[in-house]
């Protein structure tokens, strides 16, 4: 599991060390840094992916797109270069990125793996020195396989397309393999800690049972469209009704439907990494959710939630209070703008009832000042 982030001078960070868990919530005001955070993991995850023998770190890619060193070097502090560490267990990884302001890839100046520092390295793998290859093998295949949905997810569509299943192993970025990947892993089995009992064991019925939790009544058929490299999903909210096309569905079912896929198709110790999950999503479906990647991460597999709904938030502490995943498997992280005299993150303690022990101004609590306001006694 990876413990740690850790960046210097990279976008609004000039130092970070972010601690993570088996499930890590991000939250905070909007340009704080939250989404940074995750940015550079997930650069790291494109470049391995992507290119298993480059020495660049890949700014623009499929999977994200950056811009050029001058967008991503931090602009107090930073010059031509940042720094991304990442804690692995025993293993610590730090690399050293550097480039002119007007490159859309970076250079590795400097990789540490353990105590051993390669400068200038001529040939990596997967970021990594070929000769300390075995050592990190394990961290490479983990940033490589990372599943990362963005908050822009794909909508409604008359038809998805089927792809290979080794061009799209994971649901994509904006949830763009989800129905290929349903469809081609519709008869695998479930891990048995997802498992849903009363429920066949593959993976399109128990997708189907976990939908149902968010909306009550729903329905998948996934057909193949003959003569074709493309598939169609149809849906349906009650078992009296026929399947509809998404489009008459709603955005929800779309929206939620990547998350739950990527979910039940990971195996323990992969990293699934998700932006809002309550997007177009009822305040109980969102609380939902949260549950639902309480229990994804008690499964085994690391999950990582940038969030502005404190019904997910909620979600997760239900989930820790009826002992779903214990209290110390999971960090709040409270992200806050730089300059402003205070710490850019905050981390409150999630307690095995589910309370917290403090909250910073601005960390959902909206509500109370919202009420506030309206009792005539506005702080």
């Amino acid at each position: 599991m990876l413990s740690t982030i850790e960046l210097t001078n990279f976008k609004c960070f000039g130092r970070l060390v972010l601690p993570l868990a088996p499930l890590t919530l991000l939250s905070g005001s909007n340009a704080a840094g939250k989404s940074s955070a995750l940015q550079a993991l997930v650069l790291l995850h494109q470049t391995i992916r992507e290119h298993e023998w480059s020495t660049r770190l890949m700014l623009n890619g499929d999977v994200m797109q950056l811009g050029t060193v001058l967008d991503v070097v931090d602009k107090v502090y930073g010059r031509r270069s940042f720094d991304v560490g990442v804690v692995d267990g025993e293993l610590t990884a730090r690399w050293t990125f550097t480039g002119d302001r007007d490159e859309m890839s970076m250079a590795v100046e400097m990789v540490r793996l353990g105590g051993v520092e390669v400068s200038a390295p001529r040939t990596l793998r997967h970021l990594f020195p070929p000769e300390s290859y075995d050592r990190a093998e394990t961290l490479a295949r983990r940033l490589r396989d990372l599943t990362y949905i963005t908050a822009e997810r794909v909508g409604p569509r008359e038809v998805y397309p089927l792809e290979d299943q080794l061009a799209a192993k994971v649901v994509g970025p904006r949830g763009e393999h989800a129905v290929s990947l349903l469809y081609r892993g519709r008869d695998e089995q479930v891990r048995g800690a997802l498992l849903l009992k009363d429920v066949a064991p593959t993976r399109l019925k128990q997708i189907e049972a976990r939908m149902s939790r968010v909306f009550p009544g729903c329905g998948l058929n996934v057909q193949l469209v003959p003569q074709a490299n493309a598939v169609t999903l149809g849906l349906r909210t009650s078992d009296d009704t026929d399947f509809h096309r998404p489009v008459n569905v709603g955005f929800g079912l779309t929206q939620v439907l990547p998350i739950v896929v990527a979910a039940l198709s990971a195996s323990a110790d992969d990293i699934l990494v998700v932006e809002n999950p309550e997007v177009h999503l009822h305040p109980a479906g969102q609380a939902l959710i949260g549950s639902f990647l309480a229990e994804v991460a008690a499964s085994g597999v690391q999950v990582i939630v940038e969030t502005h709904s404190d019904h997910v938030l909620n979600g997760i502490r239900r989930a820790v209070r009826a002992e779903t995943l214990p209290a110390g498997d999971a960090l709040l992280h409270f992200f806050r703008a730089r300059g402003q005299g205070h710490d850019q993150v905050v981390s409150p303690t999630l307690d095995r009832t589910g309370n917290i022990d403090f909250w910073p101004d601005g960390f959902f609590d909206q509500f109370d000042k919202d009420m506030n306001h309206f009792a005539g006694w506005e702080e």
